[in-house]
């Protein structure tokens, strides 16, 4: 069940402030400044708690144990066929029926400036093998959030965990994201089929509506009525970001505002999603309901299917190995 007890929460002088739950270690709140200094609520979520348990799209949540889609829910590991619990149409998408979103995480750790999340996923846990460990830490410096995902098993299984939270720029509740701008470092992409799954090529972003190798509005390049929910691959070398190594990711921009996020990260992909299945019923924060595009979300991680795609970068994780996923999200106005 989602939590009742109260958010956790996070400030930095002259920063970021932002609350979280154990619920999915959640990110349920974060005020950004704009340009003049004025903050606002950039993350979709909800006001009542509860809202969190029913089925609108994995707000603010760590996703797992395998993010985004498998096909069939079925993959082959060492060997043996392996089913998954499905959740979508026939196939599994974010770890299943009760992925770690619907997990209540414990508290590892915290301090003024993080907290740190720790969960066991038992073996067989929505059919996956090996009992897995995850922690999410999240960590706020001035302006800038990190974000820290880390496994460990106890048979070889695969792994695949990603950040879903929605942003809007201009503020939580106010109209879409079609007007934001966004530049992704990205010169492929992963075409989909009508599930939503990747063919297996890997396509060229040049001269098609997946062009976001410059600022791009949105709204311009929807490349249907559905808008985008499709994995990009990310090209840039790896690059010393304090003790880390990370390549940019994204840049979203609300022009009107000045409110900008620039993402990093050491993962391979991002997927881009713009939020087509809000529909005006979600009830978000404040006395707002979310229509079609209300944000978007920008999830970085593995390849979609990768267990079934041998092409793609491996996810697999064996005993004494560390997955280990890092996002740093800057918030500094334009």
């Amino acid at each position: 069940m989602p939590p009742t007890d109260d958010p956790i929460t996070l400030a930095a002088p002259g920063g970021l402030s932002l609350s979280l739950s154990r619920y999915g270690a959640r990110l349920i709140r974060l005020y950004a400044p704009d340009r003049q200094g004025a903050l606002a609520d950039v993350v979709l979520g909800h006001d009542d708690m509860t809202e969190y348990g029913s089925d609108h799209g994995y707000l603010g949540a760590t996703c797992g144990r395998f993010a985004n889609r498998i096909a069939a829910g079925r993959f082959t590991l060492d060997g043996r066929a392996v089913q998954l619990d499905c959740n979508e149409g026939g196939n599994q998408l974010h770890g299943g029926t009760r992925g770690f979103d619907k997990a209540m995480w414990e508290v590892a750790g915290q301090g003024p400036d993080q907290v740190s999340f720790r969960h066991t996923s038992p073996e067989g846990d929505m059919g996956y093998p090996g009992a897995v460990t995850v922690t999410c830490r999240y960590r706020i410096d001035g302006l800038h959030l990190w974000i820290e995902m880390t496994a460990t098993t106890t048979a070889p299984t695969v792994v695949n965990l990603a950040h879903h939270s929605y942003w809007n720029l201009a503020g939580q509740g106010v109209g879409d994201v079609l007007g934001h701008q966004l530049q992704l470092d990205a010169a492929h992409y992963l075409p989909v089929d009508a599930a939503k799954l990747p063919t297996g090529a890997v396509l060229p972003v040049a001269g098609t509506a997946f062009d976001f190798t410059t600022l791009r509005r949105i709204g311009d390049r929807m490349p249907g009525p559905d808008g985008f929910d499709h994995c990009f691959c990310l090209k840039g070398p790896m690059e010393a970001v304090a003790d880390q190594l990370l390549r940019p990711a994204a840049t979203l921009l609300d022009p009107a505002s000045g409110r900008r996020l620039r993402l990093a990260t050491n993962q391979v992909g991002v997927q881009l999603y713009t939020g087509a299945h809000f529909d005006g019923s979600v009830p978000g924060k404040e006395g707002t309901r979310y229509g079609r595009f209300a944000g978007v979300a920008l999830e970085t991680q593995a390849f979609p299917d990768s267990p079934n795609r041998p092409q793609f970068p491996a996810t697999r994780l064996n005993p004494g190995e560390v997955y280990r996923h890092v996002m740093l999200l800057d918030f500094t106005p334009s």
